[in-house]
């Protein structure tokens, strides 16, 4: 009876008409026939799955089997990263560092003997006073050339507003002790007044062949007004170099021999950076710290001039004065914001 009961089991699983009345026979016989046409519908279901499965990968994008595929890789890697397996995905074994982990240097170790050596003589958290900073400044030159002595003063305005896009020219009384080449681009009525006044270039149609050439061999354009059309298509070249002639900077004048005398005697333009910083080379080591401080001050009374109305609070941020491969030195805020 025990296996009597335990077919009938298997043959209700099997979804078989039979009951208690019907032979152990005639259910073993039941069973038999059955099991076949169940495990073909069976394998049908599975087939009848994965064709479902395959209908649902797209052929490209998110959902194609390459994107999937590559999803699934970096869940993986993803994974072993977050539990901290480095071993390698190819079977081989993980890369172990070997030896002590490398040291990085302090900056001022890593500069040249000479740097350190003047730098040395430069207190890093001190203020020192103009004339204090630029007699530092001629005794710090480590270079073997006669450097240049430059300002870095970092002001509070926004370049990005007109009114505080600060562009100006100043003279310095002792000029900056470079050489400095002047073209002049005007009418041959001013060509001999400008060329008794020092210009290097001077021409017209001359001048225009040589920038159609791309031959530029001067520091300073300068031109009358009512050629400065005739300059428009030459714009990318010049412009980038700073050389395209400006009113702010004085270089578009009526008078050219006057501008030609102003720039060769020290008339430079500063102009503010992007990071609101004006840099300013005024003057050479070779000079004296009498001359520079004079060229100095020139600079800073230009400077303060130059304070948009819209600013509110401190004008000037910080100042550095240093040479050409000199250290940085701080100087005290000296203009009264």
């Amino acid at each position: 009876m025990a296996k009597k009961a335990d077919l009938l089991v298997e043959a209700k699983t099997l979804g078989l008409e039979v009951t208690e009345k019907n032979t152990i026979a005639e259910i073993e016989a039941a069973i038999a026939g059955a099991t076949p046409v169940v495990a073909e519908e069976i394998v049908e279901a599975v087939v009848v799955a994965e064709e479902v499965t395959e209908e649902k990968v797209a052929k490209a994008g998110k959902r194609s089997a390459k994107a999937i595929a590559e999803a699934e890789a970096k869940a993986e890697k993803e994974a072993r990263k977050e539990a901290g397996d480095t071993t390698s995905v190819d079977g081989e074994e993980a890369s172990v560092a070997k030896g002590p982990r490398p040291v990085t240097r302090p900056r001022i170790e890593r500069r040249g003997k000479a740097y350190q050596k003047v730098a040395a003589l430069v207190e890093k958290d001190k203020a020192y006073t103009l004339t204090e900073a630029i007699a530092l400044a001629v005794e710090t030159s480590p270079s073997k050339f006669d450097a240049s002595v430059e300002a870095h003063v970092r002001l509070n305005v926004d370049p990005r507003q007109a009114d505080q896009n600060i562009r100006t020219t100043v003279s310095l009384p002792n000029g900056t002790g470079k050489t400095i080449r002047v073209a002049v681009f005007a009418p041959e009525a001013d060509h001999a007044a400008a060329t008794a006044a020092g210009a290097d270039v001077v021409g017209d149609e001359t001048f225009i062949a040589q920038l159609d050439k791309e031959v530029i061999d001067f520091d300073i354009l300068i031109a009358t007004p009512q050629y400065m059309p005739k300059l428009g298509k030459y714009a990318r070249l010049l412009g980038p170099r700073g050389l395209m002639p400006n009113p702010k900077s004085g270089s578009v004048a009526t008078d050219v021999a006057k501008a030609v005398s102003e720039a060769k005697t020290g008339k430079v333009e500063y102009r503010v950076d992007k990071q609101a910083i004006v840099h300013l080379s005024f003057g050479k080591v070779s000079f004296g710290a009498e001359k520079l401080e004079e060229n100095a001050k020139s600079f800073f009374d230009s400077l303060v001039s130059q304070k948009p109305t819209t600013i509110k609070g401190a004008f000037v941020k910080s100042i550095t004065i240093a040479t050409t491969q000199g250290p940085g030195i701080t100087v005290e805020n000296f203009i009264n914001n």
